[in-house]
């Protein structure tokens, strides 16, 4: 029987690898699970029933987080020495990196994000496959693997995708009632050093445009008193058909602007960040699923523009080509790892 570490660092990351998880386990693949704790990470893992072991909490400042990459190294090492994977895996992880170095293991490392230099400088260069879309700018030469998908094809894809029950519902939205998905990032991410977001007056003229056609829901990585009345309470792993069936999503997050892009809802990615992702840009570009904005001001003109018409049927159809041109992101893993491990 073979053996596969995890590493889970991220809420996303729940989702890019549950379904590889679910099928490595099916095949006979003995599976385990290190997660550290990042707004629902946790949540997430127990909705989905898989069991796992705490390495603590991601640490904030660059400082703790030199601190916690040694000691989150050296846990996971100990744990490795009594599991014995035979690959380690995780999402812009270093610690899989190191760690399969020092017990002479395979590590397959996934990642997206090009400006993510201080992550990318400690993990690509102790990988041994590095894995990424086919739209990320750099070339890391023969061990670089390239997929012609996105991480959220992973999870997004109609081959996996289920959509969760009564979600509308629990939130008391009423049939064909219009909602806009606001998302603000707590830009604590070691790739986010550097950059701010939106200030709260500019939030609040956002929420005051989308209010103008229909129902505000807040999805925040920190907690503001003054947009109480606006926060989604539900399970966080209910967000996927809430933005399926929502008129827009609007956010600084990288993560959920591709969501919505990719479940073929119009999204904007508002972020000092525009133009640094391969993904997004092509996103924009190629198949016009995104529209990305350095500020709120900034994005306003084209939201107000989006929200007059009737989207519905031209983001289908460009939805359905980004999907004829795309591969199911979960297949390509298991065949990755199946190689891998008998290679």
């Amino acid at each position: 029987m073979t053996k596969i570490l995890i590493d889970i660092g991220h809420p996303a990351d729940v989702h890019f690898f549950k379904n590889l998880i679910w099928e490595m386990e099916k095949k006979g693949h003995e599976m385990l699970i290190t997660a550290r704790m990042k707004e629902s990470t946790f949540q997430l893992l127990d909705y989905y029933g898989f069991d796992f072991i705490d390495l603590g909490v991601n640490k904030k400042g660059l400082l703790k987080k030199a601190i916690g990459l040694a000691q989150t190294d050296y846990k996971l090492l100990n744990i490795s020495k009594k599991f014995k994977p035979d690959i380690l895996t995780g999402f812009a992880s270093p610690y899989i990196t190191h760690v399969a170095k020092l017990i002479r293991k395979k590590s397959i490392l996934f990642n997206d994000t090009e400006h993510a230099s201080l992550n990318n400088r400690l993990s690509i260069p102790y990988s041994d496959c590095f894995v990424t879309p086919s739209s990320f700018r750099d070339d890391y030469g023969r061990k670089h693997i390239r997929f012609d998908g996105y991480k959220e094809l992973a999870y997004l894809h109609p081959n996996w995708y289920k959509e969760e029950k009564d979600v509308l519902k629990e939130l008391d939205i009423k049939k064909n009632e219009e909602y806009s998905i606001v998302r603000l990032v707590s830009w604590q991410a070691s790739h986010d050093v550097g950059y701010k977001g939106a200030v709260r007056e500019d939030i609040h003229r956002l929420i005051k445009t989308l209010e103008a056609r229909g129902r505000v829901l807040l999805s925040s990585e920190y907690y503001d008193k003054e947009f109480e009345e606006y926060y989604i309470k539900m399970h966080p792993a209910k967000i996927h058909t809430l933005m399926a069936h929502s008129a827009m999503c609007i956010g600084e997050g990288a993560t959920m602007a591709t969501e919505s892009a990719v479940l073929g809802r119009p999204s904007f990615f508002i972020s000092p960040l525009m133009g640094k992702l391969g993904y997004l840009e092509e996103l924009e570009k190629k198949y016009g699923l995104l529209f990305s904005f350095g500020t709120i001001k900034s994005s306003l003109n084209k939201i107000e523009d989006i929200l007059k018409g009737d989207f519905t049927e031209d983001w289908a159809q460009k939805r359905n080509r980004m999907l004829e041109e795309k591969i199911d992101v979960t297949s390509f893993m298991i065949k990755l790892f199946e190689e891998k491990l008998t290679g």
